[in-house]
């Protein structure tokens, strides 16, 4: 099989519960968008990402199948539903990684570790520790757990836990948990998320080109002033 080439697989998994409607997830909806037309501009790195589009509430949906952007002429939107399953969305996103990067590699691509970006406003329902756990844990001296773990990047706004995000940054070391400043306004919180967002995903890209090893997130000084980076506590 020839090879094609190496890509970057991003995905964006959104809360999309009904604490979300309004504001909220009209700045979620120019995520997409914004994503697609700053690849538009960068067709060297486009061609090294391929990007999905995952929603959540009581149950989780494939909204954009991983995607070559440069392709897409019709751009899905989010819409508000249900309560707030975090269990769900990681099943969900553990099948599609399982299915995704399989066809790549099938394909005769090279495929870099994943990068999710996760953004949710509020607390989770109980239970769902065993599905992050099955969706990140792996042995490479036994071949035990997901061998296709992501990165996962949590992204937290309004009433979302601080303490709970945090529980989900992975690897810790080579990602990091984003939460709005105190006081900033939700939906403009989203907005400089979708920015982090874009940010690693075009550095991510030039990475790839160079021959590094892919995802790359924004410096600190680079971040938005409604956002903050919560680091200090890996090391």
């Amino acid at each position: 099989m020839s090879e094609q080439g190496i890509l970057l697989p991003f995905y964006l998994v959104v809360d999309v519960s009904y604490s979300m409607a309004g504001r909220n997830i009209d700045a979620a909806n120019e995520i997409l968008p914004s994503v697609a037309d700053a690849l538009a501009k960068n067709p060297i790195l486009a061609d090294k990402i391929r990007f999905g589009l995952l929603d959540f509430s009581d149950d989780a949906q494939v909204v954009l199948p991983l995607s070559d952007m440069s392709g897409q002429d019709y751009l899905p939107k989010l819409i508000v539903r249900g309560g707030t399953d975090y269990g769900a969305a990681f099943r969900l996103l553990r099948s599609q990684l399982q299915q995704d990067i399989g066809q790549l590699r099938a394909d005769g691509f090279k495929v870099h570790r994943p990068a999710v970006f996760f953004l949710s406003d509020g607390e989770p329902m109980d239970g769902w520790q065993n599905d992050f756990a099955a969706l990140t844990t792996y042995d490479k001296e036994t071949g035990q757990g997901f061998k296709w773990y992501p990165v996962l990047v949590p992204c937290g706004v309004a009433d979302a836990s601080k303490d709970i995000m945090r529980q989900l940054v992975h690897p810790p070391g080579k990602s990091k948990l984003y939460t709005m400043t105190s006081g900033a306004d939700a939906a403009a919180a989203i907005k400089a998320m979708a920015e982090i967002l874009i940010s690693s995903v075009l550095s991510s890209g030039q990475s790839a080109v160079d021959g590094n090893s892919g995802f790359v997130l924004p410096d600190k000084s680079q971040l938005p002033p409604t956002i903050d980076v919560d680091d200090d506590w890996l090391s």
